[in-house]
């Protein structure tokens, strides 16, 4: 069992960075892939980003490639998205997410969820 728990959004004006941060609970973090997830308003909620359980693997929505970075700390029980450049198209509620699985975008494939941090970024 993994509880998660956002932070670190926030306001940003457009070309502005932020940085996400994902602090779980349970003793195996270490064997679980992150991955984080946004939905905007109106919108299903959709892959951003996923870094393998030790951090070899990562993979990104064609949307942020370039502009983010997903990390992992496992020593503490912790995944960041650092997110650079940002645009309006960005705004949306931001989830952290850990499955058993490699390293998959599929969201169905993530049973563990946090609730969310919020990113809205201004024209």
């Amino acid at each position: 069992q993994v509880q998660l728990v956002e932070s670190g959004g926030g306001l940003v004006q457009a070309g502005g960075s932020l940085r996400l941060s994902c602090a779980a609970s349970g003793r195996t973090f270490s064997s679980y892939t992150m991955g984080w997830f946004r939905q905007a308003p109106g919108k299903e909620r959709e892959f951003v980003a996923a870094v393998s359980w030790v951090g070899g693997s990562k993979y990104y929505a064609d949307s942020v490639k370039g502009r983010c970075t997903i990390s992992r700390d496992n020593a503490k029980k912790t995944a960041y998205l650092q997110m650079n450049s940002l645009e309006p198209e960005d705004t949306g509620r931001y989830y952290c997410a850990a499955t058993p699985f490699q390293a998959t975008r599929l969201l169905e494939q993530y049973p563990y969820w946090g609730q969310g941090t919020q990113v809205t970024v201004s024209s």
